[in-house]
């Protein structure tokens, strides 16, 4: 953990310092730059939509093959730059999740029932994409008794048994079931990923009353005690409401608990009904504050305004 005091500047936000770091990164401030209005996005956060026939090409492939992606469920900002390179995150167990995180686009309310085709479905869309790493997530299943977990093990058996391909899973907390974990990471998958999503002072507010910080950690921690070869990988979304000294902290949590990859990126509200934009943060901090996470000790850090957790996946687990 960093030891952090916080003071206030004149405009009355927190900036953290560090008390006792062995040979610590420089410092870095996090401003808060508030929105003017929640429907106004600051000229960093405007981007032109890529043209291409690629984008076709991947959404008629998804639709043939009846897959879901978070990229259209959550509404990602760059769901068509993701489309014109051939590439999406695959969002397995169905389309509608059984937690109400105030963060998240997708649909909430009862689930179908599982398909036991869709591991073979997602292994021919990562054939037919020519993908090099496949990302693959879900919705949170609170009424299957292993969350889900063992969806996923079948997928990645099925994605690795028709490619050469480099997995990643993206999982959700699996309601502290470490049998079901276990499972997961009994697939082998090259990189785990479950994110931490803010600091923990929000956690509950952000991620509905069921999720618990304390268990995040424990998951990238027991994975790499079942399994040290995987890469473990964890995400932030900066903008709702946390202190600079959180952040430090946080950042300081996941590498105590063995964490190797950190996105940090934009929390932009869904729509109306979820929680508000407590600030946008310039590309410039999340530079910097990329930079401090990389000396902390983070093996790779991708942080800017448009990252998300599987944004440019296959870059950062290629690098290592």
């Amino acid at each position: 953990m960093i030891a952090t005091t916080s003071t206030r500047d004149t405009c009355g936000f927190e900036i953290g310092q560090i008390l006792n770091v062995n040979a610590p990164p420089t410092l870095v401030e996090l401003p808060i730059v508030s929105p003017e209005s929640p429907r106004r996005l600051p000229k960093w956060l405007r981007r032109e939509i890529p043209r291409s026939n690629a984008n076709h090409f991947t959404a008629n492939l998804l639709e043939e093959l009846r897959l879901e992606t978070v990229c259209d469920n959550a509404r990602c900002p760059n769901r068509m730059e993701c489309y014109s390179q051939k590439t999406a995150t695959f969002m397995i167990l169905g389309n509608v999740c059984t937690r109400p995180c105030g963060f998240c686009a997708v649909s909430r309310g009862q689930p179908e029932d599982l398909e036991s085709d869709e591991p073979d479905r997602v292994a021919e869309a990562a054939v037919r994409m020519g993908l090099r790493h496949v990302v693959i997530t879900s919705v949170t299943r609170d009424d299957l008794p292993d969350g889900g977990a063992e969806h996923f093990y079948q997928c990645v058996a099925a994605v690795r048994e028709r490619t050469g391909a480099t997995i990643e899973v993206l999982t959700p907390d699996f309601v502290n079931n470490e049998t079901a974990l276990a499972r997961v990471v009994e697939a082998a998958p090259e990189v785990f990923n479950h994110n931490t999503e803010t600091v923990p002072r929000l956690y509950r507010s952000v991620r509905g009353p069921k999720s618990e910080y304390r268990w995040t950690l424990e998951m990238l921690r027991r994975v790499k005690e079942l399994n040290p070869e995987i890469k473990t990988k964890s995400g932030l979304m900066l903008g709702l409401g946390e202190t600079h000294a959180e952040i430090l902290d946080t950042l300081s949590d996941l590498l105590d608990y063995g964490c190797d990859f950190l996105t940090l990126g934009q929390y932009l509200q869904p729509s109306s009904k979820h929680l508000p934009v407590g600030r946008y943060v310039p590309p410039e901090k999340f530079e910097e504050l990329g930079e401090f996470a990389r000396q902390l000790g983070f093996r790779k850090v991708a942080s800017g305004p448009f990252v998300r957790s599987s944004y440019h996946a296959r870059d950062m687990a290629e690098s290592v």
